[in-house]
């Protein structure tokens, strides 16, 4: 469903990513493993159609990624989260609906406040949230216009325990309604328990790539260590 194809991204002299070559399959739900600086938010600030790069070439089903009707089947959770301080919870939900074309949203918008927990302050400024319950609008937001693929970026950041067993919950029911979804972490064992592959970036290039298995799930640290600590 979703080809990366040669793709490098420079940040003036610095390649961020290296020749990257990776395939996600149609209905996967893949963890994107990789230490700090590795290129796991670059790759999906570009998959997410949020930037370009700089030689190569990704496309969805076959087509590029900056045409609105491409867009508008993606889902993003990423670190700057993407909320207006100076609308409210249920503003910020029917402004997205509206640049994404969800007609007559409002039965939409109660249900994903209330599934998130912010139904009780719908009506109430996000500069006023706390980072927890910013991620839960975030939440709301990727998840509202029921895309075709789901980018999360850290997405259980600042969430409590409960917050983060309900994003676990549309996870997997995304993936029982053949949604793709990629999640970058650093919570190996969380991602593991949801994703069907695994893709490790190590300095840009891509290390590993292939299912989840049970022996990388009773051991994801000996496994991360031998793909992201490889010599120069």
């Amino acid at each position: 469903m979703i080809a990366v194809q040669g793709v490098w991204k420079f940040f003036g002299d610095f390649a961020a990513l290296r020749d990257l070559r990776l395939e996600i399959t149609r209905g996967s739900t893949t963890a994107l493993l990789g230490r700090n600086g590795a290129g796991k938010t670059t790759l999906l600030r570009m998959l997410a159609a949020l930037s370009s790069p700089s030689r190569g070439t990704i496309t969805l089903d076959g087509a590029g990624l900056r045409e609105p009707a491409q867009r508008r089947r993606i889902g993003v959770i990423g670190h700057g989260i993407s909320i207006y301080d100076d609308l409210t919870a249920a503003e910020n939900l029917e402004f997205f609906a509206s640049l994404y074309g969800v007609g007559a949203p409002g039965a939409k918008i109660d249900q994903w406040l209330e599934t998130t927990g912010l139904a009780r302050v719908r009506n109430s400024l996000a500069r006023q949230f706390s980072r927890g319950m910013r991620q839960r609008l975030a939440i709301a937001r990727a998840f509202f216009h029921e895309p075709d693929v789901l980018l999360l970026d850290e997405p259980f950041t600042a969430l409590d325990d409960r917050a983060a067993e309900l994003l676990a919950g549309l996870i997997r029911q995304a993936h029982e309604r053949g949604r793709t979804v990629l999640i970058s972490t650093h919570q190996l064992r969380e991602a593991l328990a949801l994703a069907t592959d695994v893709a490790v970036l190590d300095r840009g290039r891509l290390a590993f790539h292939g299912p989840n298995t049970a022996d990388l799930q009773t051991a994801p640290e000996d496994f991360y260590r031998r793909f992201t600590e490889a010599p120069a």
